[in-house]
């Protein structure tokens, strides 16, 4: 290869990535209070994993994927002390009150509209999801034009390591195969509850339609809160594009409670 063609192949490189990067907008949810961890005065995300705070894993994969200028971080709990170990290379947005995931997102709309084509949403207590998956996620949702793209992992069984994905959301879909809704472990029946197929919440939204659309989100579930995941429902029922990726999973390992994050010690 010459070196003129060796350089345009460079500027195409980074102009391509220039693209995605004016087109993704990721947010990070980080407000939990993490009541089950008994952590103290220490905020979850902030827990030490592998020698460093837990939503840095999380950000260290984001800044290798290279999909997004300057993630926005939703804070709450312990906000200040979250923003002063993180610092200024990021935007934050403080959820005051703690209603869901749906709420968590909603109030990023103000900050964030018109700003971005696209909306991803990942979670500070994930730490172990890879630059690779979030690229993939990214590339699937821009080249197939969808209004929602979402992962999804399937496991054998709930033993072991992975009984922590009975607490997950489950992928329920037709004979056919396609998707009709995700059902919250807390509201599922005890059918839903065998389904194998989970939801690890690692989303991306058109952003057009997302602001249009959160607001019909409901809280009527046993918990009261706003659940981002019931954007699929509606999405299905406008019959809108989705599209999935699969990932291994290892990577929708999350922490709820000190045996989760002694897991992610073992496993990863």
């Amino acid at each position: 290869m010459t070196y003129e063609r060796h350089t345009l192949l460079r500027i195409k490189l980074w102009r391509a990535r220039q693209i995605i990067m004016e087109n993704v907008q990721i947010i990070v949810l980080a407000a939990g209070h993490g009541k089950r961890m008994k952590n103290g005065n220490i905020p979850k995300v902030l827990l030490p994993f592998k020698d460093k705070p837990l939503i840095t894993h999380l950000l260290d994969s984001i800044e290798k994927a290279n999909v997004c200028n300057k993630p926005v971080i939703v804070v709450g709990q312990k906000a200040d002390m979250v923003k002063n170990t993180l610092g200024p290379k990021y935007d934050y947005i403080y959820q005051s009150q703690q209603l869901g995931t749906g709420h968590a997102v909603k109030i990023c709309q103000k900050f964030l509209e018109n700003k971005a084509k696209n909306i991803m949403v990942l979670y500070g207590d994930q730490p172990l999801i890879s630059p690779q998956t979030i690229r993939d996620l990214t590339q699937t949702h821009l080249n197939s034009q969808a209004t929602l793209t979402m992962v999804t992992i399937s496991v054998n069984n709930f033993l072991s390591w992975r009984k922590t994905y009975e607490d997950f959301g489950r992928i329920v879909r037709n004979k056919n195969g396609d998707l009709l809704k995700i059902v919250e472990t807390k509201d599922a029946s005890e059918q839903e509850k065998q389904i194998t197929e989970v939801n690890p919440s690692y989303f991306v939204f058109n952003a057009g339609w997302l602001w249009k659309n959160i607001h019909l989100i409901k809280n009527s579930n046993i918990q009261k809160e706003f659940y981002l995941t019931d954007l699929l429902e509606i999405a299905i029922s406008q019959k809108r594009k989705i599209s999935t990726i699969s990932i291994s999973s290892k990577e929708g390992l999350g922490v709820n409670n000190p045996e989760q994050l002694a897991l992610l010690s073992r496993v990863n």
